[in-house]
């Protein structure tokens, strides 16, 4: 009787296993992995697919075929000939040796080329925060937000203060966080910004606690834009972990860009398009604003940027086929940086093929987990493409968090998007694609500088991990697609 039971129910978890994942359209990786949790894991897997595995419903992707979505291209078309400078530069020289690159996003994200940025770099979280506090006071028309975490702490506070101070002095401030990457944070945490004229809105949120609770499809970008002039790309969260005041993590290494020039106004842009979709009773009316949020601006920098976004309302994926393509393009060297290691096979491809054609390719990683599982599975990685002659760097001197892939030093990417299933189909992820030798060169230098804080781990050398620790490995490999 008692095996007529357990065979019932096991029976039943199959059936409803098989209709739960077939019931969405999925690639093979993530459905076979679907199946191995809900097979052996009977009702805590489907737990676990509750709040991992379930996707937008198609209504609120539908918010992202947006009607501004041309209006938006027609204004930054407009921009672009009133900012692009006929004189040549020498980013012109590197953009023009890339073209297919460029050629590339502009066919996959429709985004064109900016020309002649002004670009700092910013490595630490005290001296950015600084700045962008010094930007936001200086504001005379607008101020827009966008962070996966935004904390209730003390640099939250800090910068939430002078939020404030500009919405009171008439100065329109608009905020979009992410409720799971600000976990911990409340929604009155903001009261004081909104009673001030500010507009604060978490991410695609719905006033279901079950329909957010999921930790799939998250706004993972950060942006900031000062009056349509000075914007910021990188990293870098807001939180007081990410300026290296947290015990467990100490030294917080990222990478995080300040643009003044042209590319701001891509920055802009994908802000109000993700502000729309997220605030439909109080959206920017792009058609009547484009002067006020697009303001002309003459910046004489010497860098070319394309702003790439990509996200779950797209199946191109555009900021990892970037990533592939750079790899691909690699005559000499490329060296990549990111937090998480979990390629899908077509980016593990391009790094295996590159390395093994003589290319030398570097990869730096943490050398202590925020996530066990992924950490796991991205020692997996990691140890698989050191037997091609990947050289693995893992980096002591704190948590490195930075997302930037160098090649050639010629071309760069800094943005929110890591080398992972995540950040390549799951969340909305924004970068910038740097075409400028003096730029890329100094990333390279800062590059060369991590790599005295870090220690280079051989193929022999994870051989010599224990049983244990491979096991946690290959098994979390597993699930390389839903992590």
């Amino acid at each position: 009787m008692l095996l007529n039971i357990l065979y019932s129910i096991v029976l039943i978890n199959e059936i409803l296993a098989l209709i739960t994942v077939f019931r969405e359209e999925r690639d093979i990786a993530a459905t076979w992995a679907w199946l191995l949790v809900l097979s052996f894991l009977p009702v805590l897997g489907f737990l676990i697919y509750a709040f991992v595995g379930r996707k937008l419903p198609k209504k609120r992707l539908f918010r992202f075929q947006y009607k501004d979505n041309k209006l938006m291209y027609d204004i930054l078309k407009e921009q672009g000939k009133i900012h692009n400078n006929p004189e040549k530069i020498r980013a012109d020289e590197v953009s023009y040796s890339y073209r297919t690159l460029v050629k590339l996003f502009k066919t996959s994200d429709v985004t064109d080329l900016s020309r002649r940025n002004h670009v700092k770099v910013f490595t630490e979280g005290n001296h950015l925060f600084d700045c962008i506090i010094s930007d936001i006071k200086n504001a005379k028309s607008s101020i827009n937000i966008e962070f996966y975490t935004f904390y209730d702490d003390r640099i939250g506070h800090r910068v939430l203060k002078e939020l404030i101070k500009k919405a009171k002095e008439g100065v329109k401030v608009h905020v979009i966080y992410d409720s799971w990457g600000s976990m911990g944070n409340k929604h009155h945490f903001f009261d004081p910004l909104r009673e001030a004229g500010g507009f604060v809105e978490p991410f695609l949120h719905t006033h279901s606690a079950v329909m957010d609770f999921r930790l799939n499809f998250r706004d993972h970008r950060k942006i900031v834009v000062i009056d349509g002039k000075y914007g910021y790309i990188g990293g870098f969260n807001i939180g007081d972990q990410y300026l290296g005041r947290k015990k467990k993590f100490g030294n917080w290494r990222d990478t995080h860009l300040r643009i003044a020039g042209s590319a701001v106004h891509h920055l802009q842009a994908q802000f109000i398009l993700d502000w729309n979709v997220t605030d439909m009773e109080h959206k920017i009316d792009v058609e009547e604003t484009k002067g006020f949020y697009f303001p002309k601006v003459y910046q004489e920098g010497s860098t070319n940027i394309q702003v790439v976004s990509s996200g779950p309302n797209s199946d191109l994926q555009q900021i990892k086929l970037g990533y592939i393509k750079m790899i691909q393009n690699a005559k000499n060297y490329c060296w990549i940086q990111s937090p998480y290691l979990i390629p899908d096979d077509s980016a593990l491809d391009a790094i295996r093929t590159a390395a093994m054609s003589g290319v030398d390719i570097r990869i730096m990683v943490p050398c202590m987990p925020d996530h066990p599982f992924v950490y796991r599975a991205t020692q997996y990685y990691a140890k698989q493409l050191s037997k091609y002659g990947v050289k693995i760097y893992f980096y002591e001197n704190g948590f490195i968090h930075a997302k930037t892939v160098l090649v050639d030093g010629k071309i760069a990417s800094v943005g929110s998007a890591n080398m992972d299933f995540r950040s390549f189909k799951l969340n909305f992820e924004i970068n910038a694609f740097i075409y400028d030798e003096g730029l890329a060169e100094q990333l390279h230098s800062i590059y060369v500088n991590d790599i005295r804080s870090s220690k280079l781990m051989t193929y022999a050398d994870f051989e010599k991990q224990s049983r244990w620790l491979k096991f946690k490995q290959v098994f979390s490999r597993l699930f390389s697609p839903i992590l």
